[in-house]
């Protein structure tokens, strides 16, 4: 599942093997905003040869999605086929885009990937253990430049986390497990990010839970172990974080499950017993304990690497069992003013169909909202106009593109343009900036 600069939401249909398919589905908000009473339809389908499953992804500053890879694809399973594609919303057509350049990118597989603070794309080659290879995308040009030297562990079962500071940070199995590597880009460079106190990694494998930035500038490491550690970025240290309790009589863990930070900071998590066995869990990180929370209604035949979380602009998380359901948790809290998005210059008059510049500060947030332990990346750092008529309620979303930084720096300056619906309405209405579920205070505006 992705998220769009208009407020729709991609979500791709998996095949009938559950290993890859050419598919993709659009979620679109009702006139309230709500998504539980939302709409869906087909939006177009991949290019021929390419359908796969567990695949690098992201959200472009354009607004274009990209994919990359995938570990099985079209139904064919463990090929870790190097294929990738950019979607254009705009258009609704694919692309595809040609891997890095060498022999080491003829898999990239289920490989990690995140868009650094300047807007590029990072993407790590996977499909074997050996591989510790990286490159970056520009995303205007579509050309690749290799990066990442000095690396350590492979990029193989890993994930890559963008930090305040514009580091990306990874824990892997090798050469010691729970190794941790932080990535420069100012460098191209890795170097090691200190050391875990407790086993995070499932050395069976090598599989990992999600690393999870929070808004105060810590991350929380769930273990495919049972075990978790806080990593202070600031700092740069390490310290123990607190066990999952053990559930009718086994400990759950989070190998390859995912995890969503929630509007009031608190951290959402599946989790389950034993490697790849349901039933899920699902607990709430509050900074210092875990706390068991109600289970969707499918949890009983659910194992946490069966599950995808994403952030929805209402401050709820989709998700999605990928066996056909999907729900919304309601989390309740609300945020710290300081984490809200400012907005310091927008236009207070708006036709249909313009397009319009924004400014202000945090308008990406401070997370990247949802994670995965590998294999599944849904980041929604970006800025969203969310506008809502005073009178009715309605609720419309405008196109946002060309954001200035993809940062998740606190008090960062940026800017964003946004194109206003060709459907909206005549009337008064309230204009916020939403990123990651968190909306900014809104502003008057008129609709002319």
């Amino acid at each position: 599942m992705l998220l769009l600069t208009d407020g729709s939401v991609m979500v791709q249909n998996q095949g009938y093997s559950e290993s890859g398919s050419r598919g993709w589905w659009l979620l679109t908000p009702n006139g309230e905003g709500s998504y539980v009473h939302g709409t869906w339809h087909r939006i177009a389908a991949l290019p021929l040869g390419y359908g796969p499953i567990s695949f690098a992804s992201a959200v472009l500053p354009d607004g274009r999605v990209i994919i990359e890879g995938g570990e099985d694809n079209l139904g064919a399973v463990g090929v870790f086929t190097n294929r990738g594609a950019i979607y254009q919303p705009r258009t609704n057509r694919w692309s595809l885009v040609g891997p890095p350049k060498g022999l080491e990118w003829t898999t990239i597989g289920d490989g990690p990937s995140t868009v650094l603070a300047d807007g590029r794309f990072m993407l790590g080659g996977a499909g074997n253990y050996t591989n510790k290879t990286q490159a970056l995308l520009d995303p205007a040009k579509l050309g690749w430049t290799a990066t990442g030297t000095h690396k350590v562990d492979a990029d193989e079962e890993e994930q890559f986390l963008l930090l305040p500071t514009g580091r990306v940070l990874t824990v892997g199995l090798s050469p010691t497990p729970d190794y941790a590597e932080s990535y420069d880009p100012s460098t191209g460079t890795w170097s090691r990010a200190g050391t875990i106190p407790v086993p995070v990694v499932l050395k069976k494998g090598g599989e990992i839970g999600p690393l999870v930035l929070r808004p105060n500038g810590t991350v929380l490491a769930v273990g495919a172990t049972g075990y978790n550690a806080v990593y202070d970025v600031a700092k740069r240290t390490w310290s123990s974080g607190p066990s999952f309790p053990v559930v009718d009589g086994a400990r759950p863990h989070s190998a390859d499950g995912p995890a969503a930070v929630l509007p009031d900071g608190d951290v959402l998590i599946d989790a389950s017993p034993g490697l790849y066995q349901p039933p899920s869990h699902f607990f709430v990180f509050n900074g210092s304990s875990l706390k068991q929370v109600a289970s969707p209604p499918d949890a009983a035949s659910l194992e946490s690497n069966w599950g995808y979380m994403l952030v929805l602009p209402t401050g709820q998380v989709l998700f999605n069992d990928r066996d056909g359901r999907l729900e919304v948790y309601n989390a309740g809290g609300r945020p710290q003013s300081s984490w809200r998005p400012v907005v310091t210059s927008a236009p207070a008059s708006l036709a249909p169909g313009k397009t319009y510049s924004l400014s202000g500060s945090q308008l990406n947030g401070l997370t990247q909202g949802a994670y995965y332990g590998d294999d599944y990346q849904s980041a929604t750092n970006y800025p969203l106009v969310r506008i809502t008529y005073t009178g009715t309620g309605h609720v419309y979303y405008a196109r946002t593109f060309d954001m200035s930084s993809m940062a998740v720096a606190p008090h960062l300056a940026s800017r964003a343009k946004f194109q206003v619906p060709a459907s909206l309405p005549k009337g008064s209405a309230r204009l916020v900036v939403v990123a990651n579920g968190i909306a900014s205070a809104p502003l008057n505006v008129s609709v002319t």
